[in-house]
């Protein structure tokens, strides 16, 4: 049998280092790579902390096209999903750094969840999954 893994997905922004900002300031993200290609193109990597999971691949958007969906690149759905240990620990600490939570912590059968928004109007879960 076959062994794979989602290893990163990207991610549009309008800027690399307001990118970085966010999501290592932030979120606490680890920036995992900023490699300069030339022209203005970087490669950036980043990984909440742990190391587990796919990385974020910060994409600089360049065609109106991309401008047009930074934000929204999956049409209003929850497009990404923050699994953490200790969902009141982030919880607060993403609130006393300004992350505007879509709705107040709900239990579901899968876990502890609420939806946040990022600075970039990307919808994401942050889940504590049930043991």
């Amino acid at each position: 049998m076959a062994v794979q893994r989602l290893a990163a997905l990207a991610l549009l922004v309008p800027g690399y280092d307001e990118a970085i900002a966010y999501y290592t300031g932030i979120l606490g993200f680890a920036l995992v790579e900023d490699t300069d290609m030339g022209g203005g193109k970087r490669f950036v990597v980043v990984a909440p902390p742990g190391g587990q999971g796919a990385n974020l691949v910060l994409a600089r958007a360049t065609s109106p096209e991309q401008i047009a969906r930074i934000g929204n690149q999956t049409g209003g759905r929850v497009f990404l999903f923050l699994h953490t240990d200790d969902f009141a620990r982030d919880h607060s600490r993403y609130i006393a750094a300004g992350v505007e939570f879509r709705e107040n912590p709900r239990h579901e059968p899968y876990g502890t969840v609420a939806v946040f928004r990022d600075m970039f109007g990307n919808l994401w879960d942050l889940i504590q999954p049930r043991a």
